[in-house]
């Protein structure tokens, strides 16, 4: 599946990204240990499905343009490495109300090539949070 379709098919709601730093450890952890089935995996990015949920899983490396970029590496926050993706959410919108209650923009919503239209903001103890709506085919 091409990424801007996996994209578009994931559906409203929370979505979790783990980011990592040993992809093929933590696929198979998902897998074996927690029973997970693993819908796709390369050396940079996995989904999983897990109890009718889909997560995903990035390499550390392939976050080097990525917002998070200088968030992850030697963090001490709580929040450090995950990404709590709300798909469905405006990104405009939840900037907006981010930026004027003082909250950290890391990146301003921006349309992806992976079908949606998203932008990261810091929340309480370093979480990452990332509203992202659909882009039109």
């Amino acid at each position: 599946m091409k990424a801007e379709d996996f994209g578009r098919s994931l559906p409203l709601g929370l979505g979790v990204n783990l980011l990592v730093t040993d992809m093929a450890a933590m696929e198979a952890f998902c897998r074996d240990v927690l029973g997970a089935q693993i819908i796709y995996a390369d050396e940079d990015f996995a989904a999983i499905e897990l109890l009718g949920s889909v997560f995903m899983l990035h390499a550390d490396h392939s976050f080097l343009d990525n917002p998070m970029t200088g968030v992850i590496a030697g963090a001490e926050t709580r929040g450090a490495g995950i990404e709590l993706r709300l798909y469905g959410a405006d990104p405009d919108a939840v900037e907006k109300k981010a930026a004027a209650l003082g909250h950290i923009v890391l990146a301003g919503s921006i349309d992806k090539p992976h079908g949606l239209r998203e932008c990261y903001i810091v929340g309480p103890d370093g979480y990452v949070f990332v509203p992202s709506a659909r882009l039109q085919a």
